[in-house]
Order: C-alpha cells, then structure tokens, then sequence
C-alpha cells in the first residue's frame, strides 16, 4: 500500500468518528466555555473542522504563519454550517491526498513562524501528526466539553458511559 493510500484510509476512519461527535454538538450552546482561558464550544468544533484544510499548506515545501496574517479561524454560526464545512474540507483534503507519490510524501517539510522554525519532518510524518493525531486531540478535547454540557457521548475507539456495549 502507498504512503498515500494509508494515510487516506487513516482519515476516512477518523472522519466517520469526527462526523458522529460534531454531530452531537448543541447549537444552543456553541458560545459556551468550560473556563475563561478555554475556545468556546463552537470555536473548538470548528476548529476540528477546519483541521482538514491544513493538507494544502502541506503538500507545499512550508508553511510559515508569519504569512498568514489575514487568516482568521472558521468559526460555525450553526451546526449545519459546522457539518458542511467539515465534509468539504474532508473531501478536499482526500483528493488532495490521493495518488501522490511516495517519494514527494518523503520529503522534509517545515512548519515555521518567519525565521523560527517550529518543525521540520517528512511530509507524510507532518501529515498524519495534524490530520490525525491533532485531530483527535481536539476532539478528545471536544468530548469532555459535551460530558459537562450533559451530551449523551457516542462510541468512538470502544464503549462510552452513555453506550456502554455495542451489543
């Protein structure tokens, strides 16, 4: 199997779980905030939804946030928007995926802040610690923030309290 191919099977996985959880997202309460240094509900739901549009700042040799000074982060109004935006951004970024060669996924790619570098690694490395492994952090994140809200948790990697089998 290509770099590619596993990586975009890893993403296809993560998304049926990332779809099931900010589907249980309150719209009611997108502005609420379990403490006042923390994003609020809809910002970190968002946030895991926007996550997918990374891929393309990392199929270029860098990415500098320096750069970025216009970028303002996507914050849903509505859970339908928060839904819609994940698809596309999802989809988009398994097309950018798909087929590239191994050898291109290889490459050192560098993650910087003007002249501070932040990382440098294989692309394929920095591709699935941010569409995977920063992904699933945020929604770990966001499963605590359902739990306080009183959200019934869906079954992710096992069991929750709310499922407690499968059976």
């Amino acid at each position: 199997m290509s770099i590619a191919a596993d990586l975009v099977s890893d993403l296809e996985a993560e998304a049926a779980l990332t779809r099931t959880l900010l589907a249980r997202v309150p719209e009611p309460q997108l502005a609420w905030k379990p403490h006042e240094k923390s994003m609020s509900l809809g910002q970190l739901a968002s946030h895991v939804a926007e996550t997918p549009t990374w891929t393309g700042a990392m199929l270029e040799p860098a990415m500098d946030f320096a750069a970025m000074g216009d970028y303002r982060p996507f914050v849903a109004r509505t859970g339908a928007e928060l839904l819609q935006a994940f698809e596309a951004n999802h989809a988009a970024s398994v097309a950018a995926l798909r087929g590239r060669d191994d050898r291109f996924l290889e490459e050192s790619w560098t993650m910087r802040n003007g002249a501070t570098v932040l990382m440098t690694q294989a692309r394929k490395d920095a591709l699935r610690q941010i569409l995977v492994h920063h992904a699933v952090h945020h929604r770990g994140q966001l499963t605590v923030y359902l739990r306080l809200l009183g959200v019934p948790l869906p079954p992710l990697y096992g069991p929750t309290a709310d499922h407690p089998s499968f059976g």
